[in-house]
């Protein structure tokens, strides 16, 4: 329950806490009432507060759920068991790397070695800190040159999206360098996509890339069509936030071969296997649905059978890694395109 009391030190408005740590309001209400936390004091208004060790406290909680933990399992712990377990967490398989997403505890070691000691690091976060949009879109763009599209996302993108959510998480960058940071990679890979190519009327596979409802994170989809692009796919992006009947009406009139959906760590799993069974049962038969990100609900893919395609395909199939993208799109073309 919340209590009512006075106080005189600055606190947090609900909205704050949901701006900070990507915790949606409603979250934040039912692990309230579930949980007994967090447990926010009350203001003149009826309004919750919440004060700067439950703001830390929901940042840690955050990053476990990103890791992959239930929120039954760690919303009920005390600070040092959280910390505990913070510090002894392994990651599951990584699709979408973001800067909300990723914070450094949830990455391989392989990757958190990589994230920080690539030498332009401490470069571009001096230039994100000091605002200047400009040269850091130049300096990314100058390693895009020299790199590639591919090995820029894996090699630099990637750690760097480590490298900004730790930074984050850490309370070192506010919201809004953060959005700064998002914005001014989507500039970059968007254009970086104009210039290979992409989204070339009438190539095949034709993909349709977005989230489910109550997922607002989308650098993760970026980076991924940029895979998809590569390998000459026609991408089709809806942002994030799609509500389930879009998506399939989307997905018919625009005769989509491939709905392409990422889902966080944050987002319910039952909610989540539920939206996806959805899915399956309205689309087409013969339209893939591809599913990354961290949630528990996507790294099993059961198999179910439909009329006309023979034997049994996946509801949807789960991809761990940018790399694999290459693969799926050769087995859909394998599967679909004639000889």
């Amino acid at each position: 329950m919340t209590s009512t009391a006075s106080f005189t030190a600055p606190l947090h408005t609900i909205a704050d806490v949901e701006r900070d740590t990507g915790l949606s309001k409603d979250t934040l209400r039912v692990w309230e009432r579930r949980y007994g936390f967090p447990n926010p004091v009350r203001d003149g208004q009826g309004e919750r507060r919440y004060d700067d060790a439950q703001l830390h406290r929901l940042r840690t909680i955050r990053r476990l759920l990103d890791a992959g933990h239930r929120p039954g399992r760690v919303v009920s712990l005390g600070v040092e068991a959280l910390a505990d377990l913070d510090s002894n967490t392994q990651p599951l398989p990584q699709w979408i790397q973001t800067p909300d997403d990723v914070p450094m505890r949830s990455v391989p070691t392989q990757v958190q070695t990589h994230a920080t000691s690539f030498p332009e690091a401490s470069e571009w976060m001096a230039l994100l800190r000091a605002q200047d949009a400009h040269a850091l879109r130049l300096a990314l763009t100058q390693s895009l040159l020299e790199r590639g599209l591919a090995r820029f996302v894996i090699d630099r993108v990637a750690p760097m999206n480590v490298l900004v959510g730790q930074a984050w998480a850490d309370g070192q960058l506010a919201v809004f360098e953060e959005h700064l940071y998002t914005e001014i990679l989507q500039v970059v890979l968007r254009h970086a996509m104009v210039q290979v190519g992409g989204g070339r009327p009438g190539a095949s596979p034709r993909v349709l890339l977005t989230t489910l409802p109550g997922e607002p994170h989308g650098l993760g989809l970026l980076m991924a069509e940029c895979f998809m692009v590569l390998e000459g796919c026609q991408t089709v992006p809806l942002g994030t936030q799609t509500p389930l009947s879009d998506i399939v009406r989307a997905a018919q009139t625009g005769a989509a071969d491939i709905v392409a959906l990422s889902c966080t760590a944050n987002q319910n799993p039952r909610e989540v296997r539920v939206a996806f069974a959805q899915l399956r049962e309205r689309l087409p038969a013969r339209v893939e649905i591809w599913a990354g990100g961290r949630c528990p609900a996507i790294q099993r893919a059961s198999r179910v059978a439909h009329p006309g395609v023979g034997t049994a395909q996946p509801a949807f199939w789960p991809l761990s890694r940018l790399e694999e993208i290459a693969g799926a799109v050769a087995r859909w073309r394998t599967r679909v395109l004639p000889v």
